[in-house]
């Protein structure tokens, strides 16, 4: 006998529903009159230290207000792999913790952190002088602290880990830094909060080295004119300047500290 597909122990909706309508005005107003303590073109403050974990070969800590992470670089050592490579590579992990974000996430990995892992990788493979390390791995661990949007997490954690190379004495042709942007509403915006990343157009994070004049990843989503993004490209170069010049002054401080 087949089972009635009625559930007595629950209580039935109606035949007909329909989804809630919210006031897109309110929530938009409320996202645009939320940068009243810097300016379209400033970044968030940074906060920036090396060499807080002690049991790697280089590590940093980075905080921009509501993003902060942790990043760990374990390396060179031995590959495991028994074929010869003459470059070393170069390995990025990126784990979100439980109460990162709003929504608790699971300890397992996702396509979310293996996206925020290639953008990362992508972003400072290239300063990294693999040749010198044959048949070696430089293993990068990011941990996400506290999450306020995606960009900002690819963003810092590209700092972060150029940081803690740096830190672990590993040879690099130069700082890798990294700035995203956003457009809303014809209107450009650097270091934008997970709710302006939302209600944006379109996103563009740079990673460049600026002791090199040289740009070493460019992440663009969503919809924007060309004029737009080489606009937000400019803005985040001219702003990544300023970025460097923190992590050089970091670096700097904890050499002498130690």
């Amino acid at each position: 006998m087949a089972q009635s597909t009625f559930d007595r122990r629950r209580i039935n909706g109606p035949e007909e529903s329909f989804p809630p309508v919210f006031d897109a005005v309110k929530e938009h107003a409320k996202i645009w009159s939320a940068r009243r303590d810097r300016g379209v073109a400033d970044i968030r403050p940074i906060f920036l230290q090396p060499g807080l974990i002690s049991q790697a070969n280089g590590s940093a800590y980075i905080e921009t207000e509501k993003t902060k992470l942790a990043c760990a670089v374990y390396g060179p050592r031995q590959s495991k792999s028994t074929t010869y490579s003459e470059k070393g590579r170069l390995n990025v992990e990126v784990k979100f913790a439980p109460f990162s974000c709003i929504r608790r996430r699971a300890p397992l990995r996702d396509a979310e952190d293996r996206s925020l892992a290639v953008a990362i990788h992508q972003s400072i493979v290239s300063s990294v002088r693999l040749e010198l390390f044959p048949k070696s791995t430089i293993d990068v661990f990011i941990t996400i602290i506290e999450n306020d949007g995606i960009e900002g997490c690819i963003a810092s954690g590209s700092i972060a880990a150029s940081t803690a190379l740096a830190d672990a004495g590993i040879e690099m042709l130069g700082l890798v830094v990294s700035c995203p942007a956003v457009v809303l509403e014809d209107e450009i915006r650097l270091d934008p909060t997970e709710q302006e990343a939302s209600a944006s157009d379109g996103t563009v994070i740079v990673a460049c080295m600026p002791a090199l004049s040289s740009i070493t990843n460019i992440w663009q989503s969503g919809r924007m004119s060309a004029d737009n993004a080489l606009k937000c490209m400019e803005m985040c170069q001219d702003r990544c300047t300023d970025i460097h010049s923190v992590i050089a002054q970091s670096l700097s401080n904890n050499d002498k500290t130690t």
